[in-house]
């Protein structure tokens, strides 16, 4: 039995595909590993020891940086963007299931943020703040700042939902007896439960990494993206690696969870068909 000779284009693929998981992982690595360096590691190889050290200095009086305060606004305005892009994408995804007057110029409008530069989007809020003599501040302009990143990933992920979704459905459990909320909690909200899960944690991670149209919008009081930014300059010890390192375990422990719900979700509706 003679095996098939693979074709050139397949190992120039497995190349590529092999730089790409080393340029995507490769720096997470490195951090990760620097970040259990020894009392007396510095910020790079070879490591001076192994230890926890850096992570125990963390909830250490800091001379330079705020990490709890910066986590704490980033996890709230993660939070506050999150919901808010779930209930606006799901209300204007039921929307435009029907044509009204006007509706490609709102699509194109609610869209229109995603081509144009972040650095542009957080100068532009933060100018029309000082204009009109309001202080910036994390959850006003910067959230007004991280929903034109959000939500219109949202808008198209909904969009993508309802252009498959059946409307037969609605139409029975109408012709029971449902009223239009009853609908919409038993039978809509069930069968795209799994996509604004996904939403959720796709509003919720981009608004805590964000970090161009966080700059100029976040006012006097960083997020966590700003301070790791502003650390990179003054702080001189791995506790900056082991801050990334606690901060991308947070993100991986936000995707399984979303992605556990996904599949309660699931088994729950399998075991009722």
């Amino acid at each position: 039995m003679t095996r098939e000779r693979r074709s050139t284009s397949f190992y120039i693929l497995a190349a590529f595909f092999t730089l790409f998981v080393l340029f995507l992982y490769g720096p997470m690595l490195t951090i990760f590993i620097l970040s259990f360096q020894g009392e007396n590691g510095g910020l790079t190889f070879p490591m001076n020891g192994f230890s926890f050290h850096w992570f125990g200095n963390l909830f250490e009086q800091q001379a330079v940086g705020d990490f709890g305060g910066s986590f704490t606004r980033s996890l709230k305005l993660g939070l506050i963007v999150m919901v808010v892009t779930v209930v606006v994408s799901f209300m204007a995804g039921l929307a435009f299931r029907k044509r009204f007057r006007g509706d490609s110029v709102i699509f194109y409008l609610a869209i229109a943020s995603l081509i144009v530069p972040s650095i542009l989007i957080s100068l532009g809020i933060g100018l029309l703040f000082n204009i009109i003599e309001w202080q910036p501040q994390w959850f006003t302009s910067a959230l007004g700042a991280h929903l034109t990143w959000t939500f219109p990933f949202g808008l198209l992920i909904m969009f993508a939902v309802f252009n498959r979704f059946d409307p037969s459905y609605e139409e029975a459990a109408r012709d029971l007896g449902a009223s239009n909320w009853q609908t919409i909690q038993y039978v809509v909200l069930p069968m795209v439960g799994p996509s604004l899960i996904g939403v959720a944690m796709f509003s919720f991670t981009l608004s805590y990494d964000e970090f161009a149209r966080t700059l100029m919008t976040a006012g006097a009081l960083n997020t966590l993206p700003l301070e790791i930014y502003g650390m990179t300059t003054n702080v001189t010890t791995p506790v900056l690696y082991a801050l990334g390192t606690v901060t991308t375990g947070f993100s991986f422990l936000v995707i399984g969870i979303a992605l556990g719900s996904v599949m309660i979700l699931r088994r729950r509706k399998g075991q009722k068909a």
